[in-house]
């Protein structure tokens, strides 16, 4: 069974006993989290879609909080002498999906 969540919106998909990295979510590591009602769920094939929710809970774990490959912003104009370069890196949360329902 698996289900699509709107996580600090973005929609993703969830199944339960694995993990997902959600942007950055306010809680401590071993905390409980709710992640939401559910937007669509398939249970062995029987797909089921909210208009807009289902009633249908995620609730998941919290495991750690990581941080993003670095991306790098580089600008530049030709002939000016002008560069610039920034960089930055996402906070993540990575978090353990306990149940579905």
């Amino acid at each position: 069974m698996y289900a699509i969540v709107n996580i600090a919106g973005k929609q993703t998909k969830v199944e339960a006993n694995k993990f997902v990295y959600a942007h950055k979510l306010a809680g401590n590591v071993g905390d409980s989290v709710e992640l939401g009602k559910a937007l669509l769920t398939d249970d062995n094939g029987t797909v089921t879609i909210g208009a807009p929710l289902l009633d249908v809970t995620v609730t998941g774990t919290i495991l750690a909080h990581v941080k993003g490959d670095k991306v790098l912003v580089f600008k530049k104009k030709r002939r000016k002498g002008y560069k610039k370069l920034n960089g930055h890196r996402q906070q993540f949360t990575k978090v353990m999906i306990n149940t579905i329902g």
